[in-house]
């Protein structure tokens, strides 16, 4: 796995349950990922009080759902989800830019020896379609270990990891040109996770675009 300048792949978060900020308390189960948008929003300016509490749940009621679906199916993307297991949190999330605005969950949750588990869900067939290179660990994992697990797990059947896979599979169609922001992968308890991502991404996209670009 590649290191990039500027990123601490120490970083360790004390816990998973233990939470730092009143964003990451709130946003860490909050299953759609235009509701967690809209939350941070509020958030940032100071209007989380104006968040109806419907919207600030980890999942919506089905009436809500229903309803939220028929606008637009983009808007649904993590609604159906898994629900969490009890004392289970997402530490990171697979945001992808399709028409359904697909999401994949990474989760920890507490083992009865006292380790961590770890577990990835989609919308789709839940756990069954993912291969995680690691199921537990002692403590949290470090920044460093938690982009190697993504780098080394993958969901069947996709040509890839966890950070290219997708838009590997999506490449065999339409061209990686197009497809820069196609995935985002984020975390509220690693900061840092987003640029780690996006660097790799970015060098997936020129390793086409730019032979492409010196043939003009």
């Amino acid at each position: 796995m590649k290191r990039y300048p500027g990123i601490d792949y120490d970083y360790r978060p004390v816990s998973y349950w233990n939470d730092e900020t009143l964003a990451q308390a709130i946003l860490k189960n909050v299953k759609g990922e235009l509701r967690r948008e809209k939350i941070r929003q509020a958030l940032a300016e100071g209007l989380i009080e104006d968040i109806p509490e419907e919207i600030l749940g980890d999942a919506l009621t089905d009436n809500i759902r229903t309803a939220t679906g028929r606008i637009h199916p983009w808007f649904m993307g993590g609604e159906f989800l898994p629900d969490c297991a009890p004392g289970e949190v997402e530490i990171a999330r697979i945001s992808l830019e399709s028409t359904t605005h697909d999401i994949i969950s990474l989760r920890a949750g507490r083992k009865d020896d006292g380790t961590i588990g770890y577990t990835i869900a989609d919308e789709y067939e839940g756990m069954s379609s993912f291969h995680l290179s690691r199921q537990s660990s002692e403590l949290p994992l470090t920044l460093g270990e938690l982009a190697e697990l993504l780098d080394t797990s993958k969901q069947r059947g996709a040509p890839g990891n966890l950070i290219v896979g997708f838009n590997n599979h999506n490449a065999e169609y339409i061209g990686r040109s197009t497809l820069r922001h196609f995935t985002r992968i984020s975390s509220e308890f690693y900061p840092q996770l987003f640029q780690h991502c996006e660097e790799v991404l970015e060098e997936w996209h020129k390793e086409e675009v730019e032979p492409e670009e010196e043939l003009l």
